[in-house]
């Protein structure tokens, strides 16, 4: 039985309460850790922490704030293989899936902000007489809030620009999946960060979350997970005038034109409806076939679905493992019921997998594709984020973006031709924060990444992490 603690100036905390929540094993079902149940009183310790670490840190010169991040990028590949069984044990998904993706990723978003820290400048204007320059200057202290479905790789998405940016954080988490981030601490203090600089606590969200929402001292929220969580974080931050950035839903389009190069399509599409057992924030879970092609795509994908390998995560021949937890393997169920119930046909999976062995309790969910669903209807309107998909054909170019735009989530599409001019006019209409034309999550850390709509606000990645985590100020000097 593993036990878990905060990370907070530099050493591990007990809960000031000294009650603990469950740590589940998604693939067995049981539990197999405690995690602290924190709350304000251990927020204000992790608070004053960082405060008194910031005039240090952000005084630093910029060199050595650089090799300390990129020692932690580098302690976390030492990790490579400890870490991925420890992001497989929490959430349930492959161990090949977190060592190739998750704590790579990880790594990456240290050393990609190591070096941004280096080169981030500012603007200067020349008028007669005079000049304009701008300052861009640290916040103080910052909180970010994580997910559970790739935990590590989201959680240092936020730290690392925060940390460049010459920031203390206040992170949080997901109770779910929290193993990866105390193995961080420990990988930071071997790293050199000063204590104080990065504070980590855990517990759940209405509690730690809030009460770290809620703090006056922390100057701004960066926030990935749900519309529901992300509007009750804003109804209250709003009010106390915090920076926020927040990655919410996403309902997302995957739309297929007859002139694409179809087994590079076909390919893709699996990875895109199924990775992570469908639970990525990215993921295309309402796919939109030019009706020439349908049958076909229909036919291949199904075929090619129903040959994916639902098994134990730690099986390098296993596609799925399992959902993160019993009640999301709940709520999508639900789902599948729900989209029978409103005229869908379940053309492959929509059943739990029944494991055998020390697997029999795990959460596992064959991946499903339904057919014969309407854009209003619930199934097609609202995040289900799991293994499964919906399929509908389409005649137009003009159909096409209707359904795609239909929903109330613009994260991110994808559009697979090879006509330029429809790329470019779906460029431009497509509402969305990303686009990716014959391909999916490739990504470029120097690019902006967020939604609109109901997806979120702001945006994350290169320069815009830096200028979130900074406060811009305007000095204009005389002759």
């Amino acid at each position: 039985m593993m036990t878990i603690h905060n990370y907070i100036n530099g050493q591990n905390h007990p809960p000031a309460t000294g009650e603990y929540l469950d740590n589940v094993n998604p693939a067995t079902g049981a539990v197999y850790g405690k995690i602290p149940d924190s709350g304000q009183t251990d927020v204000n310790l992790a608070v004053e922490a960082a405060q008194a670490a910031f005039p240090v840190w952000s005084a630093m010169p910029l060199e050595q704030r650089h090799d300390i991040l990129r020692k932690i990028s580098d302690g976390i590949l030492a990790r490579l293989d400890v870490l991925a069984e420890a992001e497989s044990l929490d959430s349930g998904k492959t161990i090949a899936a977190a060592r190739s993706v998750d704590i790579p990723r990880a790594a990456l978003n240290f050393k990609f902000f190591a070096t941004a820290l280096l080169h981030f400048a500012s603007e200067s204007h020349a008028m007669p007489g005079a000049i304009s320059y701008t300052l861009r200057q640290p916040l103080g202290v910052v909180g970010g809030i994580s997910p559970w479905n790739l935990p590590l790789y989201l959680f240092t998405w936020k730290i690392a620009p925060a940390l460049a940016a010459g920031n203390c954080v206040v992170g949080k988490p997901s109770e779910v999946t929290p193993h990866t981030a105390f193995l961080l601490g420990e990988i930071c203090t071997e790293a050199g960060l000063p204590p104080g600089v990065l504070n980590m606590v855990h517990g759940l969200g209405p509690r730690a979350g809030e009460a770290i929402v809620r703090h006056p001292d922390v100057k701004a929220i960066s926030f990935t997970g749900s519309t529901r969580a992300g509007a009750e974080i804003a109804r209250i931050a709003a009010p106390m005038f915090k920076k926020l950035s927040l990655e919410l839903g996403g309902k997302n389009p995957n739309l297929i034109f007859a002139d694409c190069d179809y087994d590079r399509m076909l390919e893709t599409t699996l990875g895109s409806s199924f990775n992570n057992q469908g639970q990525i924030c990215l993921c295309g879970s309402r796919i939109y076939v030019e009706r020439s092609i349908y049958a076909r795509f229909k036919k291949d994908f199904v075929e090619n679905v129903r040959a994916m390998r639902v098994g134990d995560p730690a099986d390098p021949k296993s596609r799925l493992g399992a959902v993160v937890s019993k009640m999301h393997f709940e709520k999508v169920l639900s789902y599948i019921e729900l989209a029978k119930q409103e005229g869908g046909s379940v053309l492959c999976g929509g059943h739990a997998v029944q494991m055998a062995g020390r697997l029999a309790g795990g959460y596992y969910i064959a991946p499903t594709v339904i057919e014969g669903l309407s854009l209003e209807c619930r199934t097609n309107q609202e995040e289900i984020f799991g293994p499964v998909v919906t399929i509908q054909p389409f005649d137009s170019d003009d159909e096409a973006l209707a359904l795609a735009n239909g929903v109330p989530y613009g994260l991110s599409a994808t559009l697979w031709t090879n006509d330029l001019k429809r790329t470019q006019r779906f460029a431009r209409e497509l509402q969305a924060g990303i686009l990716w034309v014959n391909c999916w999550l490739l990504r470029d850390l120097r690019t902006p990444f967020g939604g609109v709509k109901q997806s979120g606000v702001g945006r994350e990645g290169g320069w815009e992490a830096m200028r979130f985590f900074t406060e811009t100020k305007n000095v204009t000097l005389a002759e």
